[in-house]
């Protein structure tokens, strides 16, 4: 069977609670062996929970989860062996080199000193980190630590990667650094599942998205399917002035009858579409109200505005703390 048709993550049902808090609740997921998957989901949505769960730091409540062909219960050293976990912050040692601290997880993972040093090297110039790799970590960037971070979870090459929230506090060009290795590790056969709160990351880099609300699947598909399924088009406004958003948001709301959504600029919004030819009219009708349009655009709409469609509110990292895991263990 082609590795595009083999599931690496099947899941059905599962079901997590921490007292009377139900993380997750329900949730079912496919996942493409050597695919890309994303998690969207606001803060408490069970994002971080359900990679632990997947991930064998947490036992499930009930539901079936199997991992590149094993039950995370019945076989979860099986399941450890082939994966990998990098949590939403460095879990390095700051007082090692970052070459010290990649020949440190290689030869706990096993390898004599020769291949440790080997691996710590061709690990140090894949991620541009060659010439800081005598340093010690607490001198590094927030984007160097994550880059060393993501090396260290690839000692040994997973069969799954599990990236918690990878990109959070990045700067624009760490963060593309980042997007860059996660392609090349799918390109190169291992299939990525990653949280994140950055609706544009989803959008460059999963092939599906799940996204998840109150612990259980809300909507899932690629992106494009995601924002068709909110509508055929959207509506964006600029208005003249900003003290009359609501009232052209009442206006929009009557004759368009889709969700209206006020922007972070004050002077903009953006409504949701079904019928094309109604927006001719709709915009006339703000004219003898006094509200004057600076410029509008019609096209389809952006993954925040699905995410904001489908659950009410914006997408913000969970709380919770992830934790990297090597393959094999945790730490």
């Amino acid at each position: 069977m082609e590795q595009s048709q083999v599931l690496a993550i099947e899941v059905h049902g599962l079901a997590k609670r921490f007292g009377s808090t139900v993380a997750v609740d329900g949730l079912d997921l496919s996942v493409r062996a050597g695919s890309i998957y994303g998690l969207l989901g606001p803060n408490g949505a069970g994002k971080t929970t359900t990679v632990r769960l997947l991930a064998t730091l947490l036992r499930p409540d009930a539901g079936q989860v199997t991992v590149l062909g094993h039950d995370v219960v019945r076989a979860p050293q099986e399941v450890r062996r082939r994966i990998a976990l990098t949590g939403q912050f460095a879990s390095v040692d700051e007082t090692l080199s970052g070459r010290e601290n990649l020949v440190l997880l290689a030869r706990l993972l096993g390898f004599d000193g020769r291949a440790a040093r080997s691996r710590a090297a061709a690990l140090l110039q894949a991620f541009d980190l060659e010439a800081a790799g005598g340093r010690e970590v607490r001198t590094y960037s927030g984007g160097m630590r994550r880059r060393l971070d993501i090396a260290a979870s690839l000692i040994v090459v997973p069969d799954l990667l599990f990236l918690d929230e990878p990109t959070t506090g990045l700067d624009p060009a760490s963060r593309a650094q980042v997007w860059d290795i996660v392609r090349e590790l799918a390109a190169a056969g291992t299939t990525v599942l990653l949280t994140t709160q950055y609706l544009e990351e989803a959008d460059r880099l999963a092939d599906r998205i799940a996204v998840i609300d109150r612990g259980h699947v809300i909507a899932e598909g690629t992106s494009g399917e995601l924002k068709a399924s909110t509508g055929t088009s959207v509506l964006h406004l600029r208005l003249a002035d900003a003290s009359r958003r609501d009232a052209a948001a009442a206006i929009l709301d009557t004759r368009l009858g889709g969700k209206v959504h006020p922007l972070d600029d004050p002077h903009a919004l953006s409504v949701q579409v079904g019928d094309r030819d109604a927006v001719a009219p709709a915009l006339a009708a703000l004219g003898p109200a006094g509200i004057a349009v600076d410029s509008y655009a019609l096209g389809q709409p952006s993954l925040d505005e699905v995410f904001l469609a489908l659950t009410g509110h914006g997408a913000v990292a969970d709380g919770s703390q992830g934790s990297g895991t090597q393959p094999g263990g945790a730490r």
